[in-house]
């Protein structure tokens, strides 16, 4: 026979009618009771983080737990956090959620990131901060799901985006946030339609091309916290990327974005070894590059469309990364133009002589690289088709790879990145393998080819020399000489020192210049309107003089002094 026990509750009652009236307390035992209840539901401090005493899985960093702070005290829940690449804006933005749910503020989040980053972001969710976060999958999950990670490219398509847009979520965190910038587009106007409380974007680079993308960020944020488009123009642009009334900009900055950088005390990163190679192409590849050269010049002076113009330089870029990659383009523009034509003739003999190169100077050096590494490589190259060659040349060598592009879908992402961590040697990535994904378990790089852009190639770096490496990374810059990837490499690497710097330096370094283009299609116009290397190297080597001589001068760029701002 089961005695069940019998609790004597008859004080019960005339404790709570005490608690109620919150009085009177002269038996010890009730008072005691009461102070112990009041205890246990008392916060010491509204600024204080009560998230951090749920976090059993890892400590996060003072400078990650005083953005939170900022972000929950002083900004509302609304903020772009934007970090430089590496410091842990993931983290951060975990820490408010985090924040949020345990003050019960939030029980709604919907968190929009890149889809080679859904996994990811649900693991360290999860993982990290104990919330029970799930990846969409299923158009049913918008619903079911209070915490869902999901794919921007998918949320925006049918059928999901009428339900997306039907939800008032608490929370709304966007990675990657840079994608929002034009306010012409459909991703910026599918974020702004969504009904959200609290909103968090995440960014290492808040300004790319122009103050409007900057301005379009925070219109999403807190509309009108900048004026409308006009206000703002006239009151802080003189041109793109030159603001005016600095200080009052700064400050406004300051109420909704915060970026840590890595000169800031206190972050300590493992040491940056770079090591650039210059290769003497084969007879051959030089033929094919000086006569490709040539014609991408031809063509050039008799085109008018920029786009064009510009899709001829990228045909003599690719001749610099492969062989194979230049025939691809070849083969396109040979199909287009009409027979009989001198276009078609000459077409067809470039891509005769790309058909006689044998010997791929780049892919040897890769190989004799990989012979003399130890443990895991990231191999970047910028063109598919090299990417696929590469595979096919280190297979022969024996070595296991893995290639990592946008195409590929969500799955395939996350099993290329785990068949790189577990059983590859090599992960053969394009650019899409820049973006987000975290790989601190790899500490060796090597640039087959450079992409111009420079927040490009940190953000590439950014990938493997971040929080959480605990060696030393060694990166390998690849360039062919007499080439005018070597005049843009030597621009990048001899004047700039791009590999000391981070992006806020060179945010501040090119301002100061003025330069009426974007800093990648401002080498694209050199190249072009130059009438042969020599010239071009001329000019890229006067304009490295004037960012040299702003590396010397310039301080930190009005993005980063914004941070500054009520610290």
């Amino acid at each position: 026979m089961r005695i069940r026990p019998i609790f004597d509750r008859q004080w019960l009652e005339e404790f709570a009618a005490r608690v109620r009236a919150d009085s009177p307390w002269d038996p010890w035992e009730l008072f005691r009771l009461a102070y112990e209840a009041a205890e246990a539901t008392l916060v010491p401090s509204f600024d204080d983080l009560e998230c951090l005493k749920h976090l059993h899985a890892f400590s996060p960093l003072p400078h990650q737990v005083e953005t939170a702070r900022r972000v929950v005290n002083e900004m509302r829940g609304r903020a772009i956090l934007a970090d430089e690449v590496g410091l842990g804006k993931t983290i951060e933005a975990g820490l408010v959620l985090k924040e949020y749910l345990v003050r019960g503020l939030v029980k709604k989040a919907l968190i929009l990131v890149p889809s080679s980053l859904v996994t990811q972001w649900t693991a360290e969710l999860n993982q990290k901060f104990a919330i029970p976060a799930v990846a969409q999958k299923k158009a049913y999950m918008w619903r079911q799901h209070d915490i869902l990670v999901a794919s921007l490219d998918t949320a925006k398509r049918a059928p999901h985006r009428e339900q997306v847009l039907a939800i008032a979520y608490d929370m709304l965190i966007v990675d990657e946030a840079h994608k929002l910038k034009n306010a012409r587009t459909q991703n910026w106007a599918f974020v702004n339609a969504i009904k959200k409380k609290y909103c968090l974007l995440l960014t290492a680079t808040p300004v790319q091309n122009d103050l409007n993308e900057l301005f379009n960020m925070i219109s999403l944020l807190k509309p009108g916290h900048l004026g409308n488009d006009a206000t703002f123009a006239h009151q802080y642009v003189v041109h793109k990327r030159l603001p005016k009334n600095e200080e009052k900009l700064r400050t406004e900055l300051g109420k909704v974005m915060i970026r840590n950088r890595r000169a800031d005390g206190g972050i300590a990163f493992t040491e940056r070894r770079v090591e650039t190679l210059a290769l003497e192409l084969s007879p051959k590849e030089r033929e094919l590059y000086d006569a490709v050269t040539a014609f991408v010049r031809e063509q050039a002076q008799e085109t008018r469309s920029l786009r064009s113009a510009f899709a001829l330089l990228t045909l003599q870029r690719e001749v610099c990364s492969s062989r194979d990659a230049a025939m691809v383009s070849l083969f396109k523009w040979y199909k287009r133009a009409e027979e009989g034509t001198p276009l078609k003739r000459r077409l067809h003999e470039l891509l005769l002589l790309a058909k006689e190169v044998g010997t791929h100077t780049k892919a040897r050096k890769v190989v004799e690289l990989l012979r003399r590494l130890d443990g895991k490589v990231i191999l970047f190259t910028e063109y598919r088709a090299t990417q696929e060659f590469l595979q096919a040349e280190l297979a022969k060598q024996d070595i296991t790879t893995v290639l990592f592009r946008g195409g590929f879908g969500r799955n395939k992402k996350d099993w290329m990145r785990m068949l790189f961590e577990n059983r590859a040697r090599v992960l053969i990535a394009t650019e899409a393998g820049g973006e987000g994904i975290n790989l601190q378990f790899c500490h060796q790089m090597i640039n087959y080819d450079l992409p111009w852009n420079p927040m490009r190639v940190e953000q590439r770096i950014g990938r493997i020399h971040r929080l959480g490496q605990t060696r030393d990374v060694t990166i390998f810059n690849l360039a062919t000489k007499d080439t005018i990837e070597e005049h843009i490499l030597n621009l990048l690497t001899e004047k700039i020192r791009l590999f000391e710097l981070v992006v806020g330096e060179l945010d501040a370094i090119v301002t100061q210049v003025h330069l009426s283009k974007t800093f990648d299609r401002t080498l694209a116009d050199i190249v072009l309107r130059s009438k042969d290397d020599r010239e071009a190297a001329e000019k890229l080597r006067r304009l490295g003089d004037a960012l040299a001589q702003a590396r010397e001068t310039a301080g930190p760029g009005w993005a980063e002094a914004a941070v500054e701002t009520g610290r």
